[in-house]
């Protein structure tokens, strides 16, 4: 067998495959577009240990506060909540797995981590959580669907660019989230209907 032959050999097995093979095919799409990297970014810096859903959140709270609507102080105060109760349970569920984050050469790391664990994306529990509570909490008809549908993606996307993350590890994150929202809204109804029972009496 030629060196030629035995070297493209070597590569063929080097190759990245699978969920890292799908995951240099994202970043050969779209991580060299202008401005794509940079997004990506900034809703990990955003995103980071859901900090940024947190405020808009104490924000929506405090706006709801200044106009004395208990309601929408309530839910806004839930979704906090709930943003914090999803990133939480993702990393119980990390140090559970304990899978690590991409590490193929072909895979560009685009930003930083604080633990070398992937599964499931913490970002993607943490936002999935936050947008469906949101969009219930600021009262608009439909927001509680159309939320999701605008911001989830581009967080779930922006992991794949960036690199530290494989596909199951957002899909497994959004779960996680939307999951932890339907628990939130189910127990603000059984608290709401057990305070309405007790001012019909």
């Amino acid at each position: 067998m030629s060196s030629e032959s035995t070297e493209q050999t070597t590569a063929d097995r080097a190759r990245a495959t699978g969920e890292a093979g799908a995951l240099v095919a994202v970043q050969s799409v779209l991580a060299d577009r202008p401005g794509v990297l940079a997004g990506a970014r900034g809703l990990s810096h955003f995103g980071e240990h859901s900090l940024g859903w947190l405020a808009l959140a104490g924000a929506g709270a405090y706006a709801a506060h200044r106009r004395g609507d208990v309601d929408a102080r309530r839910r806004y105060v839930e979704a906090g909540a709930g943003a914090f109760v999803a990133h939480a349970a993702s990393v119980v569920i990390k140090r559970v797995v304990r899978r690590k984050r991409p590490n193929h050469p072909d895979i560009r790391i685009g930003v930083g981590t604080p633990s070398k664990l992937s599964f499931p994306s913490s970002h993607a529990t943490s936002t999935t959580a936050a947008a469906i509570l949101l969009g219930r909490a600021s009262g608009v008809p439909g927001a509680q669907v159309l939320a999701p549908a605008v911001i989830v993606p581009p967080m779930l996307v922006s992991r794949l660019v960036l690199g530290v993350h494989y596909p199951s590890d957002v899909a497994a994150g959004a779960l996680v989230g939307a999951l932890t929202a339907a628990a939130v809204i189910a127990a603000d109804a059984k608290v709401t209907a057990v305070d309405r029972t007790n001012v019909s009496k």
